[in-house]
C-alpha cells in the first residue's frame, strides 16, 4: 500500500480547520514563540529604560525596530527557530538566540548580553501563555460565545408567548412557553460569561525559584519585584509575587473550569433542541444541496446539535484534564504542565467548533406552534395542578369543604388522559366560589403558562 502524504493528526487541524483558525493566531506553537518573543523585547525595553548596568534608553525609533521583531513575526521567524531548536532541544532557548540574532542585525549588539536577562524560562513562558490565551479567549471565544447567547435570546424573546407543554421527567407536566425555557440557558450562560470575562491572568518574573536571586547577585541595590510587577502590569497582565519556579497555574484552573462550565451549559442546550426536534417542537430548515441520510432521502438530521455535543465532550475534558494537571507542580518545579499547555489549543479548538455548531444550528431551526399547541391540546390532565391549588385556596377562604383536595385530582387525573370536556364536567360540580368555577373554566393548558411571557420579556 502506497503511504499517504503527510496528514494533519487532528480534525480540528484538517476537516475543521477554517472553523478553529483563529485561534492559531494564539494558541499554536507560533503564536506562543511570538509571544515568548514579545516578552524577551518589551523586558529588553524595560531594562533599558531603568538604565540599568551602564545602559541607556533606547530611541523611539530603536524601540520601533524592537517591537516590529514580533509584530512582524512570520514564517522566517517560524522556520528560524525550528532549525536552531532542533540543535539546542530547547524552545525558550531558541527565542533567545533569535532575539540576539536580531540585535545584531539591528545594530543592538550593545545591549546583547540583556537578551533574557535574570530570566528562567518559565518567567517568559508564563507571560508567553497568559498573553496568547488571554487574546485567544478576548479575541475569539468569547465573540463567538457571546455570539451563541445573542442568537438564544433572539429566539427566546421571538418565542416568548408561545405556549407548550412541559416535560418533567419526560412526563406531561404543567405548560410554559418555549420563549421562557430558552430564556433559561441565556440566564445561565450569562452568568458564566460574566465570570469568564472578569478572569485574571497571571504572570510571574521572579528567576530560576521566584526570588529573584540572580537579579540581586548582579545589581543588589535594584528594588527587583517593583520593576517586575511594572513590567508585568505594563503587559496588562496580573502580577504573581509568590511563586516557585513557575507561576502556579491557578488563574488557568479557574478559567478552565468556566470554560468547561459553560460547555456543560451548552451541552444541556444541545440535547433539549435535539429533542425538542425530535418531538417536532422545532423543525429543521433544510439546506440546499445537502444530504441528510445516504439512503432515506427525507431525513434532516440534527447534526449540528450532535456535532456540539461531541465538541462539547472533547473539550470538557480535556479542560479537566488541564485544570487537574495544572493545580500540582512537584516541589519547586516539574516538566508535566509544559506538554499539557501546548494542548490549551486543543481544548478551546472543540469548544469554539462546537459554538460554531450550535450558531448555525440555532439559526437552521424553527418553531412549529402548530404541533406546540396540539400536543397541549392532548393533555388537558395537566390542568389538575391548577385545579386542586384553586380548590385548596377555596377550602382555606371557607368557600368550599371539600377534603384533601390533592387526593381528588389525582384520581382523576393519575395516569389517565382527560379531555376538555371531562374538566369542565368535573370544575363544574366542585363546591367552589363562583369566581374561582369560572377562572378554571376559562382555562386551557394553552393559557397555562403563568408568568413565562412576562419572565421571558423582562429578564432578558
Amino acid at each position: 500500500m502506497t503511504a499517504l502524504p503527510p496528514q494533519p493528526l487532528s480534525p480540528l487541524d484538517g476537516r475543521y480547520q477554517a472553523a478553529v483558525s483563529p485561534l492559531g493566531e494564539y494558541l499554536s506553537e507560533a503564536g506562543l514563540n511570538r509571544a515568548r518573543v514579545e516578552v524577551e523585547i518589551e523586558w529588553l525595553i524595560t531594562l533599558t529604560n531603568h538604565s540599568l548596568f551602564g545602559s541607556s534608553p533606547l530611541t523611539q525609533d530603536e524601540k520601533h525596530q524592537l517591537r516590529a521583531l514580533y509584530l512582524t513575526f512570520g514564517q522566517a521567524e517560524i522556520d528560524w527557530l525550528a532549525e536552531r531548536e532542533a540543535v539546542t532541544r530547547h524552545d525558550v532557548k531558541a527565542v533567545e538566540y533569535l532575539v540576539r540574532d536580531r540585535l545584531s542585525a539591528l545594530g543592538l549588539d550593545r545591549i546583547a548580553e540583556l537578551t533574557h536577562f535574570g530570566c528562567t524560562s518559565e518567567d517568559v513562558n508564563s507571560l508567553a501563555y497568559a498573553l496568547t490565551v488571554k487574546r485567544a479567549v478576548n479575541d475569539v471565544w468569547l465573540p463567538a460565545f457571546r455570539g451563541v447567547i445573542q442568537k438564544l435570546r433572539d429566539l427566546s424573546l421571538e418565542h416568548a408567548d408561545a405556549a407548550m407543554l412541559s416535560r418533567t421527567h419526560g412526563q406531561p407536566a404543567t405548560p410554559t412557553t418555549m420563549g421562557k425555557e430558552l430564556g433559561v440557558f441565556v440566564w445561565r450562560l450569562e452568568r458564566v460569561l460574566a465570570q469568564v470575562e472578569r478572569s485574571e491572568y497571571l504572570g510571574k518574573f521572579s528567576g530560576a525559584t521566584g526570588t529573584w536571586s540572580a537579579h540581586l547577585a548582579a545589581a543588589p541595590q535594584v528594588a527587583w519585584p517593583n520593576i517586575a510587577r511594572d513590567f508585568v502590569e505594563s503587559l496588562d497582565l496580573t502580577f504573581n509575587p509568590l511563586t516557585t519556579q513557575i507561576e502556579s497555574h491557578d488563574w488557568q484552573v479557574e478559567l478552565y473550569d468556566r470554560v468547561r462550565h459553560a460547555g456543560g451549559i451548552l451541552h444541556n442546550l444541545a440535547t433539549d433542541i435535539w429533542t425538542y426536534i425530535s418531538l417536532g417542537y422545532f423543525a429543521q430548515i433544510p439546506v440546499a444541496g445537502a444530504t441528510g441520510s445516504s439512503t432515506m432521502p427525507h431525513k434532516i438530521n440534527p447534526i449540528r446539535f450532535e456535532n456540539a455535543e461531541a465538541n462539547l465532550e472533547l473539550s470538557g475534558a480535556l479542560l479537566a484534564s488541564l485544570g487537574s494537571t495544572l493545580v500540582t507542580s512537584r516541589l519547586q518545579r516539574d516538566l508535566t504542565d509544559s506538554t499539557t499547555q501546548r494542548n490549551i489549543g486543543v481544548a478551546f479548538g472543540h469548544s469554539l467548533l462546537a459554538l460554531d455548531n450550535l450558531t448555525r444550528g440555532l439559526g437552521e431551526i424553527s418553531l412549529s406552534r402548530d404541533v406546540l399547541l396540539a400536543d397541549l391540546d392532548q393533555n388537558w390532565e395537566v390542568l389538575g395542578e391548577a385545579i386542586q391549588t384553586v380548590v385548596r385556596a377555596e377550602v382555606t377562604a371557607g368557600r368550599s369543604t371539600i377534603k384533601d383536595p390533592y387526593a381528588l385530582l389525582k384520581d382523576l387525573t393519575r395516569g389517565r388522559r382527560v379531555g376538555a370536556a371531562d374538566l369542565a364536567e368535573f370544575v363544574q360540580g366542585l363546591e367552589i366560589g363562583d369566581e374561582a368555577k369560572q377562572r378554571l373554566l376559562a382555562l386551557t393548558p394553552a393559557t397555562y403558562t403563568g408568568l413565562a411571557e412576562q419572565l421571558t420579556r423582562s429578564k432578558l
